[in-house]
């Protein structure tokens, strides 16, 4: 079976998502390619430039698929194009509502109207989070199937052993106000700790970071489900992570983690601290984030899933 994956990039994000996806589908005998399309790196050309370059790679390239996927609202203008009769499309988060915090509340407007086409032009619609799915169902009664992004616990096996430091704290993100890491650099001097920010590291350096670490601090002000915050709950990290989007799906308040308030800086100065302090806590949030992960997000769990969204 011939599958063709399109997403701006393949790493980080939804796009790194596509590339642990594509992977594990090779691994069962796949042919998955990944469409690269340039694009001009400016902030509001971005998007704009990707959608126009892809859309004429796929009408100079009528290569047949058996599926075509598209990682997020942009790439399903491309999809569009493309020589299959089975499309696609994922979303992470709510895209227009996104799009509006980062721009302005005219662009949103727009983005709507791009996300109801862009629904359009797919047979089959999917999200990493509930809370996405009923929200678009609410919104515009789109139909998305629930499909969690797993996690492949066998990479961890590459991540070497290492001494935890006192009292660290990491941030692991993108730099950029969505995930509201100015509101942690803003409070950085009341943490009893230090934080480290991986911001743009190979995903190796990273893992060894996070397992260094006392905490892992997810200060977003909106978001889908964060793969991170999967890894931390695999590598008995505790998490503290403000209740936005999916989040609450896979950290239950002093169960699996800490949720707080978004843009709420004194609360996180609190769970932060507090939870450094308290050793027991972390062994119990720990304890149960690791149960909770290896019992509902490993590839063993999740890829008949993503087989049945393609051959179905």
């Amino acid at each position: 079976m011939k599958i063709l994956y399109i997403s701006p990039r393949f790493e980080g994000g939804i796009g790194g998502h596509a590339f642990r996806v594509a992977e594990k589908l090779r691994e069962q005998g796949y042919d998955v390619k990944l469409m690269q399309i340039p694009h001009i790196p400016i902030k509001k050309l971005k998007n704009p430039s990707f959608t126009i370059f892809g859309i004429l790679k796929s009408l100079t390239n009528r290569e047949k698929f058996d599926a075509v996927h598209a990682w997020n609202i942009p790439s399903a203008f491309v999809m569009k194009y493309v020589n299959s009769d089975k499309k696609i499309l994922s979303v992470h988060g709510m895209y227009s509502e996104q799009i509006e915090v980062l721009h302005s509340k005219t662009t949103g407007i727009l983005a709507s109207k791009a996300e109801l086409k862009a629904f359009k032009i797919s047979n089959k619609l999917t999200t990493d989070s509930k809370t996405v799915q009923k929200n678009y169902q609410d919104k515009v009664g789109a139909n998305f199937i629930y499909l969690p992004a797993p996690l492949d616990d066998k990479k961890f096996k590459n991540i070497s052993e290492i001494k935890k430091k006192k009292n660290q704290v990491v941030y692991i993100g993108r730099d950029s106000y969505e995930k509201g890491i100015d509101i942690l650099k803003n409070i950085e001097s009341k943490i009893n700790g230090k934080i480290i920010y991986c911001t743009d590291l190979p995903w190796e350096k990273t893992m060894e970071i996070l397992k260094s670490s006392n905490v892992l601090i997810v200060p977003s002000r909106m978001e889908s489900i964060p793969q991170v915050i999967k890894e931390a709950f695999y590598l008995k990290i505790p998490v503290v992570a403000t209740n936005v989007g999916g989040v609450s799906e896979i950290v239950e308040n002093e169960i699996t983690g800490i949720l707080i308030p978004p843009e709420n800086p004194e609360k996180m100065i609190d769970a932060i601290n507090n939870l450094l302090d308290d050793n027991l806590l972390m062994d119990k949030l720990t304890k149960n984030a690791f149960e909770f992960i290896t019992k509902n997000f490993t590839w063993e769990v999740l890829l008949p899933k993503y087989i049945e969204l393609y051959e179905n």
